[in-house]
């Protein structure tokens, strides 16, 4: 039997997902978890062969919880299965460890035939979102541009972004000034919804 931990924020996505994967003959769902802070504990405890994980998650992030299960579990693959198929995602999945990345709109036997095709050692990504990846290149932000534009995302002020992310006032502006710039946006709150939409944050 795979052993499949299966992590989604979205109960009843988990529950259909967990019936729908438990239908097949080699595959038993071992855990369910709707917390990114429980993937790892849960499977250091149950050592599954697959970790199916969803990206954004509360707690730790499905791609966080890739890095550290490829760190403490790397026995472990992990099918990271996302409504968002953004190309800085696949990208940061890719980073992360993940051997197999897809979007949620496909057929559960086409999940099913990619948890086998993960476990036999392929790496497997939806077509369309690789061709995206490629054409869109790589991440242009730093990892501090990153942080900054993070903090900034509920509109917080830079006195505010510089406590959260320990930086003076004057170097969080340069920042928020260089991601402006390399996204081609107007202001912070546009430059938050560009690396949004491109997967960076």
């Amino acid at each position: 039997m795979i052993k499949v931990l299966l992590a989604e924020d979205q109960g009843m996505m988990r529950g259909a997902l967990a019936l729908l994967l438990g239908l097949e003959d080699d595959i038993e769902i071992v855990a369910q978890v709707g917390d990114g802070d429980e993937i790892l504990p849960r499977a250091l405890e149950l050592r599954p062969d697959i970790a199916l994980l969803d990206i954004e998650l509360p707690g730790r992030s499905g791609l966080d919880a890739a890095a550290d299960l490829r760190a403490r579990l790397p026995e472990c693959r992990v099918l990271i299965l996302t409504t968002f198929g953004r190309p800085g995602y696949l990208r940061r999945a890719m980073e992360a460890g993940a051997c197999g990345f897809l979007v949620k709109d496909g057929p559960v036997e086409e999940l099913a035939a990619t948890i086998r095709r993960v476990l036999a050692g392929e790496r497997v990504i939806d077509p369309a979102l690789a061709a995206a990846a490629l054409s869109a290149g790589p991440n242009p932000l730093t990892q501090r541009e990153r942080d900054v534009l993070a903090a900034a995302v509920d509109g917080a002020t830079v006195a505010d972004i510089a406590a959260k992310v320990h930086l003076s006032p004057a170097t969080v502006r340069n920042y928020l000034s260089a991601a402006i710039g390399k996204t081609q946006t107007r202001n912070r709150m546009e430059a938050v919804r560009a690396a949004r939409q491109n997967g960076w944050l």
